[in-house]
């Protein structure tokens, strides 16, 4: 009996030491500091109140590693994150469509993430973050025409699903399947609801080189993504 006891804790302190997190390793803030990892690399994109830093924090089971701010555009680097165990790289863009930023430095950003976007060797894909409380948006819309242009694959997301009913959850989802190649997943940082389905999409998305079948629908003329 005490054997048994014994192995079940050992399970659980095994697997509790594999639970995933995110360690931040560099940060580019020109695009001659952009890196040429050949690790896999997801890009994270989103708008700029959206809740990048978050997630991110939700991913990592940390609450400070991405700084977070009621002032939307905080984020104006390109921030590499380490997915360990799994060893591939998330890659934070800065955030877009804030108007309220000068129009140089939303084209200083946009530079950013399209460089990235069209050079990185090994991305396999863009994280794209979308929030749950509101309709399609333009600047949303012109990354995904940015991204099919590229045939870059994308992983929808929903989040601060929280802050939606049920009803508007689903209502959301079915307005975002039109664009899509999949129905977006729904998370909340807040209460790191859907944070173990993400990891799992991330590392199938990560891992595996034939995401082909995840290229967006958009077929509009893209938008450049310095404009959003």
């Amino acid at each position: 009996m005490n054997r048994i006891y014994f192995a079940k804790q050992a399970l659980l302190s095994s697997s509790e030491s594999m639970n995933p997190t995110l360690v931040l390793e560099t940060t580019a803030y020109t695009l001659e500091q952009l890196q040429h990892d050949s690790r896999p690399q997801v890009a994270l994109a989103g708008r700029s109140n959206v809740g990048k830093s978050s997630l991110v924090n939700a991913l990592a089971g940390r609450k400070q590693l991405a700084k977070t701010s009621g002032t939307p555009g905080k984020t104006r680097s390109v921030n590499y994150y380490l997915a360990d165990p799994d060893n591939f790289l998330l890659v934070d863009l800065p955030g877009y469509g804030y108007a309220r930023a000068a129009k140089t430095e939303r084209e200083n950003w946009g530079r950013l993430i399209e460089r990235y976007l069209v050079s990185a060797p090994s991305l396999r894909g863009l994280l794209l973050l979308l929030d749950c409380r509101l309709p399609p948006q333009q600047s949303d819309l012109a990354l995904l025409a940015f991204a099919a242009a590229n045939a870059i694959p994308v992983l929808p997301v929903l989040t601060k699903a929280d802050k939606c009913s049920r009803k508007e959850q689903l209502s959301r989802q079915r307005e975002w399947a039109v664009h899509l190649p999949r129905l977006p997943l729904l998370t909340s940082s807040l209460k790191r609801a859907g944070m173990d389905a993400l990891w799992q999409a991330l590392r199938d998305f990560a891992l595996i080189r034939d995401n082909k079948n995840c290229v967006n629908k958009i077929l509009l003329t893209p938008s450049m993504v310095r404009t959003m």
